[in-house]
């Protein structure tokens, strides 16, 4: 896409991601996951969406399976020991869309690319593609029940919109007895992720003692979905330690 672009142009451009997500939803999963997968399949062909048209000619078996082999692949990229499962649905769609060989190894290997790349789709033309009120309007206008709307004529820009720091922010528990330094969070998830990470705090204590909490600060609010991917809480193993992870929620006297 280039050139002076509107809205409305890029929603019609991702219409097909659009609609793999709603089928995606109607299966039964959870938002954030079909967000999630979608983004991971444009991701693979950010260009022509090869793969993304041939999904709706598949049966709801089959759209349930491309669902989970997407969602498997985020939910391994978090985690310390990185064992992608086989993805065959996916690796079949891929080089019948000419994208060429995609598989679990060229994505545990291109882990940090995988994750950054899907992040910037979320943050970047996600906006759009998942805002169920734009796409309301764009139904609306297309069957003429509105003329034209300055919603959908608006100029179209690729820049994510910064959000405060309290929603681009995890809470993170430790296990009583297995203290962990905030360098070994910031660095995990750099080693794996790149830079992602802004900062991390930890709980202020006195005495010697461990901190049994803290905040991870992401630079850009998809990594907290990428890491959650559709539940509310979900446990990482940092050096043999695990550290529990959820969405952070801002309360009086929080850090």
């Amino acid at each position: 896409m280039a050139g002076h672009l509107t809205v409305r142009d890029v929603l019609y451009f991702y219409c097909d991601a659009r609609n793999v997500y709603e089928r995606f939803v109607a299966i039964g999963s959870h938002p954030e996951q079909a967000r999630n997968a979608v983004a991971v399949l444009l991701w693979l062909d950010p260009a022509h969406h090869q793969a993304i048209r041939h999904l709706p000619s598949l049966n709801p078996a089959a759209i349930g399976i491309v669902a989970a082999e997407a969602n498997s692949i985020l939910d391994c990229l978090r985690q310390q020991n990185l064992v992608l499962p086989p993805i065959p649905f996916i690796s079949a769609l891929c080089q019948d869309g000419g994208i060429g060989e995609v598989d679990a190894a060229f994505l545990a290997f291109n882990q940090d690319l995988v994750v950054r790349g899907v992040a910037d789709i979320l943050d970047g033309a996600g906006a759009l593609i998942f805002d169920d009120h734009l796409y309301r309007l764009l139904h609306r206008y297309q069957t003429g029940l509105v003329g034209r709307l300055r919603e959908l004529e608006a100029p179209y820009t690729c820049r994510p919109v910064t959000v405060p720091e309290d929603c681009r922010s995890m809470f993170v528990t430790f296990s009583k007895g297995q203290p962990i330094e905030r360098e070994e969070i910031f660095d995990y998830f750099r080693q794996k992720w790149g830079d992602c990470i802004v900062r991390v705090l930890m709980e202020k204590t006195t005495g010697g003692t461990p901190p049994m909490y803290g905040r991870i600060i992401f630079k850009s609010e998809a990594f907290v979905s990428l890491v959650l991917n559709g539940v509310p809480l979900v446990k990482v193993t940092v050096g043999h330690r695990q550290i529990w992870l959820r969405k952070y929620i801002p309360r009086p006297h929080n850090m």
